[in-house]
């Protein structure tokens, strides 16, 4: 199965990903992921990424296209896959559907008002890396692990976020689009508990 996942930052995609990957049995292929593992393999096309992203630059769509084509073609997605990440335009969508068309686009939809509450309440240890929420620690401002600091990351502050939502929605509204005219588009609820959201994607995808 050919699959293209779509939510805003804050959905819980990463999570339902690794669920449906582990149940048809389909790599997870992230963008961030691609790119890091072409440039650490020396790869053509993962060098020449690398030129843009050492400059801070995007990665132009004819390189990160090649880079999804080389990719799709390695072994283990004979059965299929679960792109995460890309395409994020509706160029990016065209070019992917010359290499491989998907056969279903999941789009998890959650409120702005709930990702909001959900990110900026996210709370990290400075020590052990761990990772907490408000709605759990309360006012606490030690790690319930191991004592240490509990700091709120800079891209999980309110007007970072907003900013990161107003770009999703921005790119991905035409996405939306492409793929409900394509009749490939499926709307799963993500304003829900883990288990039912995953339940609603399995249904969206016919088992």
């Amino acid at each position: 199965m050919k699959l293209v996942f779509l939510g805003p930052p804050g959905a819980g995609k990463g999570t339902q990903a690794a669920g449906v990957c582990q149940r048809f049995a389909i790599p997870h292929i992230s963008t961030g992921d691609m790119l890091r593992a072409a440039i650490a393999k020396g790869t053509e096309t993962g060098l020449k990424a690398k030129v843009f992203m050492d400059q801070g630059q995007l990665v132009p769509d004819e390189v990160l296209v090649q880079m999804v084509k080389e990719r799709l073609s390695e072994s283990d997605c004979v059965n299929g896959y679960l792109l995460d990440g890309f395409p994020r335009t509706v160029k990016q969508a065209e070019a992917l559907d010359m290499i491989s068309k998907p056969d279903v686009t999941v789009d998890v939809e959650v409120p702005d008002e709930k990702l909001l509450a959900r990110l900026t309440g996210r709370r990290v240890c400075m020590a052990c890396k761990g990772t907490f929420h408000v709605t759990k620690l309360g006012d606490a401002t030690v790690c319930p692990d191991c004592g240490g600091e509990l700091i709120q990351r800079d891209d999980d502050k309110p007007a970072t976020i907003q900013k990161r939502l107003d770009v999703y929605h921005s790119q991905t509204a035409p996405l939306i689009d492409y793929y409900e005219k394509c009749g490939s588009l499926k709307k799963v609820d993500g304003d829900q508990a883990p288990d039912k959201v995953f339940e609603a994607i399995l249904v969206a995808l016919g088992g």
